[in-house]
């Protein structure tokens, strides 16, 4: 899981060029506005802080589309081609709707288990987390609509294939999901540092959905309050954090083990 003390970010890491993919990119006011109506994924859509794009603004309003407002400096660094102050990034994959996933998990008979990923922003992290949740067996990923990693060309790749099978939904706020998910049936297990219940003394044999956090700060304050158990994983060497793609890989193949095994601890109710 994340790290238990505050992780300190390397600024030079911070600062450093993202590469970007000719494929995924779409700039110029014209490219980006046909891009929107022709009802692709969009991951990321960055209009320049000054400037006015009316049939943009309104055609991502329909699709549900988070604008972020940057300087253009910005935009500059994405490309030095002319892109008008706007740019957008196609998805690689098509997004899921929430109720429609977790319905069509019902009508099979099977048991509900979903990850929750809150501002996990590293694309091969992602990747990997998508890889080992498909292998579990897992029906779905959440991701936030605005501090995500974008599903690239690299994500797609990381995965082995996974995105092609894994149902990926795209939601604003999180908070809100996670209520949705509880008046669903659906356990929400908070997985954090900030507890002293482990991981194995939690039942996840029943529907259940797992939440993690940010490599920088874990899972926000927010999702913590709203979550119905938190757990943590054991580390007893000196080392104080596991990435969160193996943290990830070692709590759903607990959920694995419980529902195979049909071994569900007793419940604590923490």
């Amino acid at each position: 899981m994340e790290n238990r003390r505050n992780s300190r970010v390397n600024p030079y890491h911070q600062n450093k060029p993202k590469q970007y993919s000719s494929e995924e990119m779409v700039f110029g006011i014209q490219s980006v506005t046909e891009t929107l109506r022709s009802g692709k994924d969009i991951d990321r859509l960055y209009l320049v802080k000054e400037g006015s794009y009316p049939e943009i603004q309104q055609l991502a309003f329909e699709r549900r589309v988070t604008i972020q407002r940057v300087p253009a400096e910005k935009l500059d660094r994405i490309t030095r081609k002319n892109h008008q102050g706007a740019i957008c990034f196609v998805s690689a994959i098509h997004y899921a709707k929430l109720s429609n996933v977790i319905a069509g998990v019902y009508e099979q008979g099977q048991i509900p288990l979903l990850l929750v990923l809150d501002r996990i922003t590293d694309v091969r992290n992602f990747g990997a987390i998508a890889r080992t949740a498909e292998c579990a067996g897992a029906q779905g990923i959440v991701i936030p609509a605005r501090g995500a990693a974008l599903i690239n060309a690299d994500a797609m790749k990381t995965s082995s294939g996974a995105l092609s099978h894994l149902p990926v939904c795209r939601e604003v706020h999180l908070e809100e999901t996670i209520k949705y998910l509880k008046e669903s049936g659906i356990k929400v297990v908070a997985c954090t540092e900030k507890t002293d219940h482990y991981l194995y003394d939690v039942d996840m044999s029943g529907p259940t959905a797992l939440i993690m956090g940010s490599e920088d700060d874990g899972i926000s304050e927010d999702l913590l309050r709203l979550a119905d158990h938190h757990a943590r994983i054991p580390l007893v060497g000196q080392v104080e954090s596991l990435n969160v793609s193996v943290a990830t890989g070692v709590v759903l193949y607990e959920a694995v083990r419980q529902r195979i095994f049909n071994e569900p601890p007793i419940d604590e109710g923490f």
